[in-house]
């Protein structure tokens, strides 16, 4: 029987599947490292008390992506080339979304206009991380080589979703609401089509490696396209609420570390 969990215990027992798996996630939280962090040194004046906040949430990407390649590690396998159609943060970028990387690059301050922008295209992003290591940790929170990772990596995409609602919230009460909504709302509608179009070049790929047949490969499109359909007739909508989290000022403690890992 094809269950969530069927599917990603055959791609993390094989080893080339296993190492597709942990380049493509490695990859993707080494860029959101490196975007917070260039982030982190161009806010604006106004905002500084915010940068040790974007600092932290830049570390604990970078924390990530050196946990997945210290699973490949511990595995014995070696990180292998992630596919362009594949490429989650390249292809939003692509896109239009967030700051563009040629921005970042520069030594120019950016506006308040600009983290509202950075903030409300985390809040999206970091929604689907938050659900989908949520996913993971339901399956595999006890798996021997891989649960302390994924409860460690799950309890950090929490705190970051929790820290995006609130500092979008002091913006909104500070007169920037419209923009958020905004951003958030045109944010939201393309990161389903990209997060569509990677997990069929994700299951394409991972098929070609395990072998399944075309009835199957079938199937799990179909299933990626009925989840589109959902999230583009509503489902985007849980992308672009706000609400006071339970959890206050989560990435304003101390940073956690994985030196077991890393």
């Amino acid at each position: 029987m094809l269950s969530v969990k069927s599917l990603f215990q055959e791609i993390l027992d094989d080893d080339e599947s296993f190492a597709l798996f942990c380049s493509i996630a490695a990859g993707g939280e080494a860029q959101g490292g490196w975007e917070n962090a260039r982030i982190a040194a161009l806010v604006p004046e106004s905002q500084r008390a915010l940068a040790p906040k974007i600092t932290r949430h830049g570390a604990d990407e970078d924390k990530h992506g050196r946990i997945f390649n210290a699973l490949m590690k511990k595995r014995g396998v070696r990180p292998v080339p992630v596919p362009p159609e594949t490429d989650y943060t390249m292809l939003l970028e692509r896109g239009g979304i967030g700051l563009a990387h040629d921005r970042l690059r520069h030594d120019e301050p950016l506006t308040v206009e600009d983290i509202v922008t950075y903030l409300a295209h985390s809040r999206v992003t970091e929604q689907r991380a938050s659900e989908q290591m949520e996913l993971l940790r339901k399956h595999f929170s006890d798996h021997p080589e891989l649960g302390r990772a994924i409860r460690m990596i799950s309890d950090d995409e929490d705190n970051h979703l929790a820290y995006c609602h609130e500092e979008l919230l002091r913006f909104a009460y500070a007169g920037h609401g419209r923009a958020i909504q905004r951003t958030l709302h045109a944010s939201a509608l393309a990161e389903i089509r990209v997060y569509r179009d990677v997990s069929l070049a994700v299951m394409d790929r991972m098929g070609c490696i395990l072998g399944w047949s075309r009835a199957r490969s079938a199937l799990l499109a179909a299933g990626i396209h009925a989840v589109y359909v959902y999230e583009r007739l509503g489902g985007w909508r849980r992308m672009v609420s706000l609400r006071m989290p339970d959890r206050h000022n989560a990435l304003g403690g101390p940073e956690s570390t994985a030196p077991e890992f890393a």
